[in-house]
């Protein structure tokens, strides 16, 4: 059966990471002795090393890189408020926001010969993923209606402006007005909905450049409406990397790809730019196959186990249905933190 294989090391050296993600880094790895430093300096030369994200490490000291970074499906809330993640990626190639260079998912794609169990598996994941309404953060209020016009209707997603999946995947277009404005040029009668990212809806995120300014360019901008209702109402989707782009393949939906995401250039999307070392072309259940299944980790939120996707679905399915509860009393305190720390009213 397809699956992340991570028969890792005995020891890792875990650098920089912050005290409440210290205890998923160790679900990670559940048969390595995992230890903690601040500092490159304080690790052995050629020790192995798992990193958030794109940190920088050095390479004079011949460490073997392990990035870390959040998976696809990756909660009942937003990352920046802390919350407890279902899915992470353990890459030791690169990362798969980062279009400059290869990653493990990228390798996968491209290489997998995908038998047709594992097919069938991905299709079911798919099609129980959609049926049940999940996205990466499965928020907001249900029931966005869908305008009532004879346009086509385009829903084009914000995103972190700061976020490295803009610095390493969106080559020309890196501003959510940059790609709003392209979007209205290449469509000037369409219906085109704007939907800012929900980390700066909350105020965790500092908004993008002149993003005060986007209903010069779109019929409408949507705050609070549910992913998965919004998906399901619009005729085309049109992203510089964001996810919402592959939430979209998952529903059959059209979707225009104006920087280089990791789901871009298989065959499956409508590309601005040409990616050289994507040329495979995949069916849809391959890139469930990969992206879904063969590369992420999903962390029980029962116990410390790692579990399957489709256990994984069922955890989130049980989070949401409790979503309504009172959030957590720190909650409100960190975001008015982190709102002083970005500049966020």
């Amino acid at each position: 059966m397809l699956q992340n294989n991570l028969e890792g090391p005995a020891l890792i050296y875990a650098v920089g990471f912050s005290a409440w993600k210290k205890a998923r880094v160790r679900q990670c790895f559940p048969s390595a002795q995992v230890r903690f430093a601040n500092r490159f300096e304080d690790v052995p030369a050629r020790a192995v090393v798992v990193v958030w994200g794109m940190q920088r490490v050095p390479e004079t000291q011949g460490f073997q890189v392990l990035r870390l970074e959040d998976g696809f499906l990756r909660s009942v809330g937003l990352g920046a408020d802390l919350t407890r993640p279902t899915s992470w990626v353990v890459d030791d190639v690169g990362l798969y926001y980062d279009a400059t260079r290869p990653s493990k998912l990228e390798r996968l794609l491209a290489e997998t010969v995908f038998d047709p169990a594992q097919l069938q598996r991905a299709t079911a994941l798919q099609q129980r993923i959609v049926s049940a309404g999940l996205t990466k953060y499965n928020i907001g209020t249900p029931q966005w209606p869908r305008p009532k016009t004879a346009k086509r209707v385009l829903l084009v997603p914000g995103q972190v402006e700061s976020d490295a999946s803009l610095a390493y995947g969106a080559p020309e277009i890196r501003t959510n007005m940059g790609l709003l404005q392209a979007v209205r040029r290449a469509n000037p009668d369409a219906y085109i909905v704007y939907k800012p990212h929900p980390d700066v809806v909350a105020g965790l995120r500092a908004e993008g450049k002149n993003e005060h300014d986007a209903q010069h360019w779109c019929d409408e901008i949507l705050l609070d409406a549910a992913m998965a209702e919004v998906l399901a109402s619009v005729d085309e989707v049109h992203v510089l990397t964001s996810l919402t782009g592959f939430e979209a393949l998952l529903r059959n939906q059209p979707v225009y790809c104006y920087g280089l995401p990791f789901y871009a250039g298989w065959g499956l999307t409508n590309d601005a730019i040409a990616h050289p070392r994507r040329t495979r072309r995949l069916t849809l259940a391959e890139l469930v196959a990969g992206t879904l299944i063969a590369y992420p980790l999903y962390l029980s939120r029962v116990d410390n186990a790692l579990i399957t996707p489709e256990q994984a679905l069922e955890q989130l399915l049980a989070w949401r249905s409790l979503s309504g509860a009172t959030p957590p009393w720190w909650q409100a305190a960190f975001r008015m933190v982190l709102r002083r720390v970005v500049g966020v009213r």
